[in-house]
């Protein structure tokens, strides 16, 4: 690794008089893998819209600073100009078409075609697509990646695993291919299809890509990585060989302080009281199927739900809250919930914090202020004016400015003004603005499904905290869908393990994370 394929310098950029780069510096050799690392908000992804021209960036005044491939200066003002560049991007939130196959999706814009009769004789317009070819072609890409998927599968019924692999595989089958921005890989991942993804970052890399590595998961960065830079508020804060730093260094320059990884003591004043009973539930998610499942919530707790990946355990609040098709009985405080209507839900104080946060959580193209009121004024008539006995109503905007301002600062969600549009913010302030959604119902009961996917350590802990301290001060029972054993070991007061879309067993938080491995692979619980 000798030469720099890609050197970006002095690179500041500002959104609407907020500066958010300051003078950045980052280089990549050939074969290098560095790890970008930082708090969500920090600038990671504001640096690597820059290098791939995202269109947010020209759209908002373009960049101050000089990029340079191979020694020489290059102007990326489009994400036409980056792939020209050999530059390739896989971004946090999937970009297939749902309704094209794994094959189509990888070609798509890059379809190879062959002429036939008619187009000899009419012009190439009537050329066809060359489908033995394009094949050919996706499944030497899917090969590289290291798994089996379905070249001919539809996108739309793909487990979300096969679609990241889609995602890589698309990119490493351009062959001008010269550097990879991997933007939370493996986030979505399995163990297993993790590790899988890994051995592919690395492969890639022995041929010479260059790749930056953006992940939340820093033992990951530990074990792929050459070296680690570590974005803070804008600022290089940490630049390192890999082998020269440790996880917790890498921790404390991301965020500045120390972060409480600590299990929750089991709390002794738990309430015996069932205020949620749940019988026989099926719920219809693909890859995420719920047979036959049964379990009581305590009043008053925080219960964890764990499992791998497809096992069902995302199926439940979804099902619950009438987003998918469901079978089965639920009672809330003794009174049966229609479980197809998201209406019998929500008018009874259960609130639900999905885990598609830009699919179902959020209005991308609205403010804030309209994204955290919005649900509350549909379903409780809050934040209105009313004239004439509720004759004619309209919004209250200052009780809305006055309650997103109150959120913003309680959650730390780092934004330009409570009028900046949802979209426009990093994945991790995206989630805290769906926290706040749900928060600003006044929830008796709250689902919140895999709440720190895809964000910092440091707004793990702030979304952790705030989830703990909202069933503290205001008795809210809170249910907690999550991947992470350890997060939910760190404030749940029970752990609620799914298999095969049933529930395999239940130990107090406190218990060793092997007792819940144990569940996930299908030990039955003591």
């Amino acid at each position: 690794m000798s030469e720099n394929v890609l050197e970006m310098k002095n690179i500041q950029k500002s959104y609407y008089g907020t500066t958010v780069l300051h003078d950045i510096n980052l280089s990549l050799k050939e074969g290098e893998i560095v790890g970008l690392v930082g708090e969500n908000g920090a600038g990671k992804s504001t640096l690597m819209n820059i290098l791939f021209g995202d269109e947010v960036i020209s759209s908002t005044g373009g960049y101050e600073g000089e990029i340079k491939m191979f020694g020489k200066t290059v102007h990326i003002g489009s994400s036409s100009d980056a792939l020209r560049l050999g530059i390739g991007m896989v971004h946090q939130e999937f970009s297939l078409i749902p309704g094209f196959t794994a094959t189509e999706n990888i070609l798509f814009n890059r379809e190879p075609i062959k002429t036939n009769f008619v187009s000899n004789v009419f012009g190439d317009r009537l050329d066809t697509l060359d489908r033995k070819k394009m094949r050919e072609v996706a499944k030497s890409a899917i090969d590289k990646v290291g798994v089996k998927i379905d070249d001919d599968m539809l996108v739309s019924v793909m487990p979300v695993g096969h679609k990241q692999f889609t995602e890589i595989a698309r990119e490493i089958s351009k062959d001008n291919l010269k550097v990879l921005i991997l933007d939370e890989p493996t986030a979505v991942l399995t163990e297993k299809e993790a590790s899988t993804m890994l051995e592919s970052i690395k492969s890639l890399a022995s041929k010479g890509i260059a790749i930056v590595f953006i992940s939340h998961r820093l033992n990951e960065i530990l074990d792929i990585c050459n070296r680690v830079v570590v974005i803070r508020d804008g600022y290089v804060v940490k630049d390192s060989d890999i082998d020269k730093i440790t996880v917790e260094e890498i921790t404390k320059q991301m965020i500045g302080r120390e972060v409480d990884t600590k299990a929750r003591k089991t709390r002794s004043n738990q309430s015996n009281d069932i205020i949620m009973s749940i019988k026989n539930l099926y719920v219809d998610m693909p890859g995420e199927n719920v047979k036959n499942l049964s379990l009581d919530v305590r009043d008053g707790e925080i219960l964890g739900i764990g499992g791998l990946a497809g096992q069902g355990k995302l199926g439940i609040p979804n099902g619950i809250m009438g987003l998918y098709d469901a079978e089965g009985e639920v009672i809330y405080k003794n009174e049966k919930i229609n479980i197809n209507d998201p209406m019998s839900s929500l008018s009874r104080d259960i609130a639900f914090v999905s885990e598609d946060r830009r699919g179902v959580g959020l209005l991308l193209d609205e403010s804030l202020e309209w994204n955290i009121s919005f649900l509350t004024m549909q379903v409780k008539n809050k934040f209105l004016k009313n004239l004439f006995g509720k004759l004619i109503s309209f919004r209250d905007n200052s009780e809305i400015k006055n309650v997103t301002d109150n959120y913003i600062d309680a959650l730390n969600i780092k934004c330009t003004s409570s009028k900046q549009k949802a979209k426009e913010l990093s994945g991790g302030n995206q989630q805290k603005v769906c926290l706040a959604k749900a928060f600003a119902m006044n929830p008796k009961f709250l689902f919140v499904s895999e709440p720190t996917r895809g964000i910092d350590v440091g707004a793990k802990a702030l979304v952790l905290d705030a989830l703990k301290d909202y069933n503290e001060k205001h008795g809210t029972t809170v249910v907690m869908i999550s991947s992470e054993i350890e997060e939910l070991r760190q404030i749940c007061d029970r752990i609620a393990i799914v298999s095969d879309g049933k529930i395999a067993g239940i130990y107090d938080a406190s218990e060793s994370v092997e007792k819940f491995g144990a569940l996930m692979i299908g030990a039955n619980a003591a």
